[in-house]
């Protein structure tokens, strides 16, 4: 969705809940565009020293590997609650009511229990990597200019983990939906058709447009 959140929001505790997490879901996601930013910075002067000094920017590969886990996770979490995630909209968008909220539970259940096991094993393979006793606490670095890798390796199980989190308080929020059979549950994506989505992204460009007018 371009902008437009489809996550409805009220004044029970699961909403209160969800909007806790979503800030720190945004300051992660926050932190994967700055690595795009940076990125393309390290590019600039990359290209530059290599066209105008001849000398590129020593590490240039070991510091897009650093990056390459916050660009690529960081923003998960975030990405999930707002239902960005690829779906089968056409099946899920067919359902209605506590078929729709059954198949939820069924399917994010299953993404919970993939998602623990990956927090697991990328949390074992980080304590493979961090040694104390080590030089920069670790036990393997980078190929040109010996970066530390404990710090990429540690940054996939804490964004797994936020995920996880996620994950858990959607599980709540469809299991409460489908008990109460609720109409416009909170704190999950709804699922739109394609007319409002497109009024929903129409809405939000407009506003912009508005905002930089003036």
């Amino acid at each position: 969705m371009a902008g437009a959140s489809l996550v409805l929001s009220d004044d029970s505790r699961l909403s209160k809940i969800d909007h806790l997490l979503l800030r720190a879901e945004l300051k992660l996601a926050l932190l994967s565009g700055l690595a795009v930013f940076g990125l393309m910075l390290l590019a600039v002067v990359s290209v530059s020293g290599r066209n105008f000094f001849n000398q590129p920017l020593p590490g240039y590969v070991d510091w897009i590997e650093q990056a390459m886990p916050l660009i690529a996770f960081m923003g998960v979490s975030f990405t999930q609650r707002e239902g960005g995630h690829i779906r089968m909209d056409m099946v899920v968008g067919a359902l209605k009511g506590r078929a729709l909220y059954l198949v939820e539970i069924i399917t994010t259940l299953a993404i919970l229990i993939l998602m623990l096991l990956l927090v697991w094993g990328s949390w074992a393979h980080f304590q493979r990597s961090f040694d104390f006793g080590s030089p920069m606490w670790s036990r393997d670095s980078s190929m040109d200019i010996a970066l530390p890798i404990w710090p990429a390796k540690l940054l996939v199980p804490v964004a797994f983990g936020v995920l996880c989190l996620r994950l858990i308080l959607q599980l709540w929020a469809y299991i409460r939906a489908f008990v109460q059979n609720a109409p416009r549950p909170v704190a999950v994506p709804l699922v739109v058709d394609a007319a409002t989505q497109a009024a929903m992204e129409a809405e939000h460009v407009s506003a912009n447009e508005k905002v930089e007018g003036r």
